[in-house]
């Protein structure tokens, strides 16, 4: 079964995609409304050492319409959906969404700020 995950930082670049799921994983171009992106310093030395980059996107919950978040969306297997939690840290959660194509995804989002509630999730 085939899983959808907006990715709109790390999990795009393909040193991530083959250190975390052993392949390069097919993606699409998308976006997400009613968010925007911030930083978090990530202090994970295996996320560190995957990514390079101590500075991570994180997206946080607006609602406002024109907001708006370009990134891709990720076709996994459940497995490497699990993997991609693993490769997440705390500050992150991930919530069901719906991308301006109509299509749902999985998407992490600030732990902090949830995102909408289960009736507005796609």
């Amino acid at each position: 079964m085939t899983e959808l995950l907006f990715s709109y930082g790390t999990l795009q670049l393909e040193s991530v995609q083959r250190a975390s799921f052993g392949r390069v994983l097919p993606m699409a171009p998308d976006s997400l409304p009613g968010f925007r992106v911030e930083t978090v310093r990530i202090t994970d030395e295996q996320v560190l050492a995957t990514s390079g980059f101590a500075e991570h996107p994180m997206l946080v919950y607006t609602g406002v319409p024109g907001d708006v978040v370009n990134g891709a969306v990720l076709q996994l297997t459940v497995d490497e959906v699990r993997a991609a939690d693993a490769y997440e840290v705390d500050d992150y959660h991930r919530i069901a969404v719906t991308l301006t194509s109509g299509a749902t995804a999985w998407v992490y989002v600030s732990s902090e700020h949830r995102g909408p509630s289960s009736d507005e999730r796609g």
